[in-house]
């Protein structure tokens, strides 16, 4: 399914661009038949490790079912120093004001602490969605592209979070949607129009890559403003965890990239973050950025945790970790092959054809110990579902080779044919 290309029009309603009619009725089945199956139901037990969930119960002949759902990628979120730091903060004052009014000292240390971590002005919110939910207007208004309104191009396998905004900035300016990693309809746009902004994922969790360098000759070239969403690689990729697309930039982020990403996930906390690269941006989303401006901060637990996380992020430990899930995905990669083969993102796709294959391999695997998604429209294409499998440094090496092993049964059984090997 592909969005439409939207343009500035006041004389008509926005309409519904993602169709949700079509995408509910097509994927209600699918749904359904995976709530039945018991995968989307899973509930995991919080005092235990990540790598232990309980999907009502366990199921027969198996006394435990290993996650490889979550996007803890480095076990931040149940480390010590992370849950520590959480506590102690939660038993603080909690604020609720607006932020452009007053903040409070401990948030304030968050950001200026991961403002020193990855080389940038970070600004923290209550979660990733909410910082695109913010940044888009202002993208789309020129303030950020010296007064004039740019063109504003989504990728379109761009995430719901930034996609979701385009009929709200379309009533500002010129919205257009490329195909993904379609960096020559993006030089032709560049060339045709004076200001023209890029949205896009940098490392997701169902497309692969961006292509990164050229975005940045674009960038050189026509002045290309570039907007990449790099939530899940931050933690799991640089030296200081900032992540694929802040560690191939220079010392200076610049005028012209703004980084969003994400404090769970392989950070172990909560919320969403923005890297900006100067001052006159700083204060621009700190006083016209609603979500930051107009709303309470981070629960002071979220903040505690972040606080704990940067530290384990400033001491050898982090790249310990790092190297513990390249080595599980290396064990991974060795076995199956998938299109993400090699990928610096520890998020695997298994091809499973319709999505009554995806469902019955999930539900065997889980049958077997092993949590697993089941991945459907609106996800992927009618007939081109797949099996999402995330993996962690907390998974053990002969986990990864017991799921290997199950997964070539199961998908051989589903499909008829033995899936292909490395």
């Amino acid at each position: 399914m592909q969005w439409r290309t939207v343009h500035s029009d006041r004389s008509r309603p926005v309409t519904d661009l993602r169709n949700n009619a079509y995408v509910i009725g097509q994927s209600d089945p699918s749904f359904d038949a995976s709530y039945l199956a018991d995968f989307m139901t899973a509930t995991e037990d919080c005092s235990t490790a990540r790598t232990i969930a309980s999907v009502n119960g366990p199921p027969k002949g198996c006394p435990q079912v290993l996650d490889f759902v979550g996007c803890s990628y480095l076990g931040l979120d149940n480390h010590p120093v992370v849950i520590a730091e959480a506590i102690e903060a939660q038993q603080s004052l909690h604020l609720s004001s607006a932020r452009a009014r007053l903040t409070l000292d401990l948030l304030r240390a968050l950001e200026e602490d991961l403002s020193e971590l990855f080389c940038a002005r970070v600004l923290v919110f209550s979660s990733g969605m909410l910082a695109n939910l913010g940044a888009m207007p202002i993208l789309a208004s020129g303030r950020l592209t010296g007064g004039t309104r740019p063109v504003l191009v989504f990728d379109s396998s761009a995430h719901i979070s930034l996609s979701y905004h385009k009929p709200v900035v379309a009533d500002v300016t010129r919205v257009e949607t490329v195909p993904h990693n379609d960096i020559r309809t993006l030089e032709r746009l560049c060339r045709e129009n004076a200001v023209v902004a890029y949205v896009c994922d940098d490392l997701c969790s169902m497309a692969g890559s961006s292509p990164l360098e050229g975005l940045r000759q674009l960038q050189e070239r026509y002045g290309l403003f570039l907007y990449i969403d790099d939530a899940h690689s931050i933690s799991i990729v640089g030296h200081q965890g900032e992540g694929f697309t802040r560690s191939r930039f220079s010392q200076v982020l610049g005028e012209r990239t703004i980084i969003a990403g994400s404090l769970a996930k392989g950070f172990g906390a909560s919320g969403g973050l923005l890297m900006l690269g100067t001052t006159r941006q700083e204060a621009l989303f700190r006083q016209h950025c609603i979500p930051y401006a107009l709303s309470a901060p981070l629960n002071l637990a979220a903040v505690g945790a972040a606080l704990g996380s940067c530290k384990i992020h400033r001491s050898a430990e982090l790249g310990e970790r790092q190297r513990r899930i390249a080595e599980r995905t290396k064990v991974f990669d060795h076995r199956i092959a998938t299109a993400e083969h090699g990928s610096l993102l520890p998020i695997r796709m298994i091809s499973a054809g319709s999505e009554t294959n995806a469902i019955g391999i999930a539900r065997t695997l889980l049958n077997h110990g092993f949590h697993t998604q089941a991945i459907f429209l609106p996800k992927t294409a009618p007939g081109t579902a797949s099996i999402r499998v995330r993996i962690t440094a907390e998974h053990e090496l002969g986990n990864i080779e017991q799921l290997c092993d199950c997964i070539l049964d199961t998908v051989a059984a589903a499909t008829g044919k033995p899936y292909p090997l490395r």
